[in-house]
């Protein structure tokens, strides 16, 4: 049973009540109004008046203070990366262990222990893993539905227009919001792809790890690694299809692309161009 490490309020979050409250792509939220703390003065939640949806409890991990404004983290951005730096450091952790085994053959036998040790990790990673990605397309379907009716929308407006039942500027004004309501749908869509990619690549890397070194260990590292290339066993390569293979093809991400996470689990330096929409909104 995992016990979270109480998070305790600084003078500066305290005064964020009252600020408005924006997502990572710019989107109006509602607005801080007070917090839920445990005894030992830890945050729990933040209250959020989300105006007709009502009060909601955020929690306060998922809150960052930028400015004038407190941007809310969504919760599926939050654990991709825990699993993404999690996973990495694991994969990091295997290679290094393959790379011991590789240098010195003695070592194979306690290399074994600590081998079984991190594959059980990665098939633990790996039922983390499938609930997140159930969560990212659950998401990536809301994020279609919301396109669609802001499309009919927007497609509306000009109808009415064109038949004179509103002006040609409520007509512009219309477009106005909802091109900036698509423009931050597109950036949370771009994230959510660009996640969906650096896991299915750790996956299919994970994949050539869980195997027990009991065999030959040192035979392993080798071939990973690339350092050997042995003709004798090599075989003829069978054509490999170009056409695509249902359920293998992974959607390049559109441009822009609001935040990179590395393999690792590491932000890279682009995670600073969803502050700047923040700041520009």
């Amino acid at each position: 049973m995992k016990f979270r490490t109480p998070i305790l309020m600084s003078k500066e979050e305290i005064e964020f009540i009252g600020k408005q409250v924006k997502d990572m792509y710019g989107t109006y939220i509602g607005k801080v109004i007070g917090t839920i703390t445990d005894i030992d003065g830890s945050v729990q939640t933040v209250g959020v008046d989300c105006g007709s949806e009502g009060l909601k409890q955020i929690a306060f991990e998922q809150l960052v203070i930028q400015g004038q404004y407190v941007i809310f983290i969504p919760r599926w951005r939050l654990d991709a990366q825990r699993l993404l730096r999690e996973k990495g450091l694991t994969m990091r952790r295997i290679r290094a262990l393959m790379d011991i085994v590789s240098e010195n053959d003695d070592m194979k036998e306690d290399a074994e222990l600590i081998h079984e040790k991190y594959r059980i990790k990665l098939l633990t990673l790996d039922e983390t893993e499938k609930q997140i990605k159930e969560k990212l397309e659950k998401r990536l379907a809301e994020l279609e539905s919301q396109l669609k009716s802001i499309r009919m929308l927007r497609f509306d407006a000009k109808l009415q227009n064109k038949s004179n039942e509103i002006s040609d500027a409520k007509f512009d004004l219309v477009k106005t919001h909802t091109v900036e309501i698509i423009e931050h749908i597109e950036h949370e869509k771009a994230e959510i792809t660009s996640i969906q990619r650096r896991i299915n690549d750790l996956s299919v890397e994970s994949g050539e790890r869980i195997e027990s070194p009991k065999q030959d260990v040192h035979s392993a590292a080798i071939s990973y690694l690339g350092k050997v290339e042995d003709p004798s066993t090599s075989v003829p390569q069978t054509p490999i299809s170009t056409s695509p293979v249902i359920g293998t093809s992974i959607p390049t991400a559109p441009t822009p692309q609001p935040v990179a996470i590395g393999a690792d689990g590491d932000e890279a330096q682009q995670d600073s161009d969803w502050l700047k929409r923040i700041s520009s909104s």
